[in-house]
């Protein structure tokens, strides 16, 4: 069975959208404080460039004003120029420079009409154009007809709130008729395409020598972009107060030089149930942000400094005595040239108590992951304990000349269901340290072959027992790889157990091991029952097994895959399956890293140690469990040892001191003086200080092998305990001893 998937909390959901809320609102408002920056400043670019414009329109009204008033004089003075004429014929030659100066004043006037940026126009006193510029012709679409249209070239006029604006009722009648200039008026102008232009209308009258209205002179400018700033300001402006009044945050503005309220939405009333108007033009530590007036202080300095401040979880006080818990965001920018700070205060009452429940949980799930441990450790002690002895009595019937058939059959019955259960808690435990990270390897330079060919003899009992063909194809050089021995050993096993248990009795399996570039590639495969299609994605899934029996032929507890997943991560490699379906065989690849260019190039897994010569050691064997420290004496003894059997922690330290043993088989768990403490005070008596002192304990962790280390243990052995692995141990202590 797979492990249920865990599915998020509603209220952590909840949570996640406020905070996406939150932040979304958050980019928004930034957002809006910079278009409304950019805004305030194209305003003020455009104010500003206006101006300029009114000024240089001013002056030009009055320059063609005074133009126009120069020329009625020229006209004046030409018209007494021709009687002085008539009257004294010497002055012709005073006349005819005159008239040259006169020229070249009407030529100036003309250059500077033509030239003005904005577009400029005159009309006589019955309002008919006499004369306009370019600008005026681009900006109107056409050019109008002097002394034939009236008020402008424009096809009709438009008010601001889109009204029609009769050319009979334009401000220009109104100056013709008072006098009165006409500033700043803002029209539209209709185009011959259809199109309307907003432009700013200035209007002055033009005057003869003795004051009469002679006409009119009208400039104007194309106000467009300033009205797309305008209505973008307009548009900014209202989304913003959209936001700020409907947002499910508090907002606060505060002066940015006296720290007191401008301005509140209503959802702080909602939140500490203060009006905006009880809000403004209080400080924050008045409304219960701060302790008192020096904290608040401190804090908007650190403000002014920073720019931003911001607090997690900060209690406050409702006006009604509520307590709630807020987030509180707070930062400076400019509006309209003048610094302002904006707080953001967000509800986390109800996301702080999920996350105290949630710390909550998890304390409680880590501390239910301990028990966990704690309980595995203590059940691997427990089913360990009975096997120890079982198998040990097991190979002592194996090492009897006159067994007769039927013992045999029992034997070798014991043996293999032995073996079963140990692998059963073995993987078990495994399975848990490689999932927590708990497992460490023991990374050396391997023969890939090696490794198989240990494998392949570790599987080799299930798959005779269901007469399985078993086909290894191996290369034949070496190929160097950087790995855990006991750990790919354990993998490969694995899936040979896998192809043997899910293979009808008398099938196939093949291994074979070669090289892929920089890869190494393991492939296992079968002709078995097969992969259903549905189960294939999760076939490493932990306690994932195919559809279960009542027989349950097959056993395990469905780790086995995904430990050798895990194992073969930690490698740095990979494992896949593949099947055509049930009935159609199926096969997993492995796939490692080569190790390039060795150091040494010597198999680490396959070169056998030299034979030592046969050594009688004195062995004292300390377990509570009778029947275990019996049968581990015996088999001792059937190898040829010397041996004596304690009981308890107790009575091992008053043998030992006479015995003087080389070897002590110490059981860790031991009631009253556990064996820890019988390790220590083993290695205080002077008369010990060679000894070599074995744990053999259910307990397999790394945890309890570094605890047996620094109790003084020399090797720790997990029950059951091989008698293979343990004659293997006091041969290699007899090899070391005689190196020395």
């Amino acid at each position: 069975m797979n492990d249920p998937q865990t599915t998020p909390a509603p209220e952590q959901d909840y949570g996640r959208q406020l905070r996406e809320m939150n932040e979304a609102l958050l980019i928004s408002s930034v957002r809006q404080h910079e278009l409304t920056e950019q805004a305030q400043q194209a305003k003020a670019a455009l104010e500003q460039s206006e101006e300029r414009l009114r000024h240089t329109n001013a002056k030009l009204v009055e320059r063609v004003a005074e133009l126009q008033q120069a020329n009625a004089e020229i006209q004046d003075a030409r018209r007494a120029a021709l009687k002085l004429m008539e009257d004294a014929l010497q002055s012709g030659q005073a006349l005819e420079t005159l008239n040259a100066q006169l020229g070249e004043s009407e030529e100036r006037s003309r250059t500077l009409f033509a030239a003005a940026p904005m577009a400029v126009f005159v009309c006589d006193r019955n309002a008919v154009i006499q004369q306009y510029n370019q600008r005026a012709a681009e900006l109107w679409g056409r050019e109008p007809v002097c002394g034939v249209e009236q008020y402008c070239g424009s096809m009709k006029l438009w008010l601001p709130d889109g009204s029609l604006l009769p050319h009979a009722q334009s401000p220009m009648v109104e100056v013709l008729r008072t006098g009165i200039p006409a500033r700043h008026v803002e029209v539209f102008i209709e185009r011959p395409d259809g199109s309307r232009l907003p432009v700013l209308v200035n209007i002055a009258a033009l005057k003869n020598a003795q004051g009469e209205i002679t006409g009119s002179i009208t400039s104007f400018m194309d106000i467009t972009e300033r009205k797309r700033a305008e209505n973008a300001l307009a548009v900014s402006e209202s989304r913003y107060r959209r936001l700020f009044e409907t947002s499910q945050d508090a907002i606060l503005i505060l002066d940015a030089l006296t720290g007191k309220i401008q301005d509140a939405n209503p959802f702080i009333e909602q939140l500490l149930g203060y009006s905006a108007d009880e809000l403004i033009g209080k400080e924050l530590w008045q409304i219960g942000f701060f302790r008192d007036k020096t904290a608040s202080q401190v804090a908007f300095l650190e403000l002014q400094e920073h720019g931003y401040l911001r607090y997690e979880h900060l209690p406050l006080e409702t006006k009604s005595g509520q307590q709630v818990e807020v987030e509180f965001i707070s930062s400076v920018y400019v509006v309209d040239r003048k610094q302002v700070i904006q707080c953001n205060i967000r509800d986390i009452t109800d996301r702080a108590r999920l996350e105290r429940q949630t710390e909550a949980q998890a304390a409680e799930l880590t501390d239910l992951h301990h028990r966990k441990d704690e309980f595995l450790a203590m059940l691997s002690h427990e089913l360990r304990n009975p096997l120890s002895p079982l198998l040990n009595a097991a190979h002592i019937l194996r090492l009897q000349k006159d067994e007769n058939p039927i013992q045999q059959q029992a034997r070798t019955v014991i043996e293999r269901q032995v073996g079963q259960l140990s692998h059963l808690v073995n993987d078990l435990l495994e399975v848990s340290r490689v999932i927590t990270g708990r497992i460490q390897l023991n990374l050396e330079r391997l023969d890939i072959s090696g490794i198989v060919e240990h494998a392949v003899e570790s599987a080799r009992p299930l798959i005779e027992r269901r007469r399985h063909e078993l086909f290894v194809m191996l290369p034949a050089d070496p190929i160097w790889l950087q790995g855990d021995a006991a750990r790919l050993e354990q993998s490969v096993v694995n899936l040979l157990n896998n192809a043997a248990k899910y293979t009808d009795e008398g099938g196939q399996i093949w291994l074979s091991v070669e090289p892929e570039g920089a890869e190494i590639v393991l492939r296992v495969r079968d002709n078995g029952v097969g992969i259903a299609p549905e189960l294939l994605p999760r076939i490493f899934d932990l306690f994932t097994q195919a559809d279960r029996t009542l027989d349950r032929s097959q056993g395990g507890l469905g780790i086995g895959l995904s430990l050798v997943q895990k194992l073969v991560e930690l490698h740095q490699g990979t494992v896949a399956a593949a099947s055509t379906g049930l009935g159609q065989g199926s096969e997993f690849i492995v796939r490692l890293p080569v190790l390039r260019s060795p150091e040494r190039q010597v198999n680490m897994t396959s070169t056998e140690a030299a034979k030592p010569a046969v050594q009688t050691w004195r062995v004292l064997v300390v377990d509570d469990n009778i029947d275990g420290a019996d049968m581990v004496a015996t088999m001792l003894q059937m190898s040829g040892h010397q041996t004596r059997t304690a009981y308890s922690g107790q009575s091992a330290l008053e043998m030992a001191g006479e015995y003087q043993p080389d070897f002590v088989v110490l059981d860790i768990g031991l009631p009253e003086m556990d064996g820890f403490e019988v390790a220590r005070r083993l290695r205080q008596l002077p008369q010990l200080k060679d000894v070599r002192l074995i744990a053999a304990t259910g307990y397999g962790r790394d945890s309890d092998r570094q605890r047996s280390k620094e109790a003084g243990f020399d090797y720790h052995l997990v029950k059951p305990i091989e008698p293979e692995a343990l004659q293997k141990l006091l041969t290699l202590t007899a090899q070391e001893r005689a190196e020395e």
